[in-house]
C-alpha cells in the first residue's frame, strides 16, 4: 500500500512535540501554545481564557491538551467555552495534538490549547 502524505489544506498541523516545546511547520514554541488553522501562538495557560473565547464562531470544537497526563480542564474555563458555543474535550496534550491533526484534516472547524509535557 502505497503511503501519502495527509493534506491540511494549508491550515497549520502540530508537527511534533516534547519536553517543553511544540513545533508547527518552522515555528517552535516553549510552553504552552494555542493552534488554529492560521497557525500556533504562545498561550498563557488555563489562566488564558480570552485567547480561547476569542475563537467562539471561528471553531465548533476546542481539544484541551493538560500536559503529560490526561485531566479535566477547569470547569469554569468548560462552562465559559461551552456557554460562547464551543464544545471542549480534554485530554493528555499528545492525545490533543493528533486529535486536533485528524479532524484538522477532515476540514472541520477546530483548535488545541496544549499545556507543555
Amino acid at each position: 500500500m502505497k503511503m501519502k502524505p495527509t493534506d491540511f489544506g494549508g491550515a497549520t498541523a502540530v508537527e511534533g512535540y516534547g519536553p517543553g516545546f511544540f513545533r508547527m511547520g518552522r515555528t517552535v514554541i516553549h510552553g504552552p501554545v494555542l493552534v488554529t488553522a492560521a497557525g500556533g501562538v504562545a498561550w498563557g495557560g488555563l489562566e488564558d481564557q480570552a485567547p480561547l473565547l476569542a475563537l467562539a464562531g471561528q471553531i465548533d470544537v476546542l481539544f484541551i491538551g493538560m500536559g503529560a497526563e490526561v485531566a479535566h480542564a477547569p470547569t469554569g474555563l468548560v462552562a465559559a467555552l461551552r456557554e460562547a458555543g464551543v464544545a471542549v474535550e480534554s485530554m493528555s496534550s499528545p492525545t490533543a495534538a493528533r486529535t486536533y491533526n485528524v479532524t484538522l484534516s477532515e476540514g472541520r472547524r477546530v483548535a488545541c490549547a496544549l499545556l507543555p509535557l
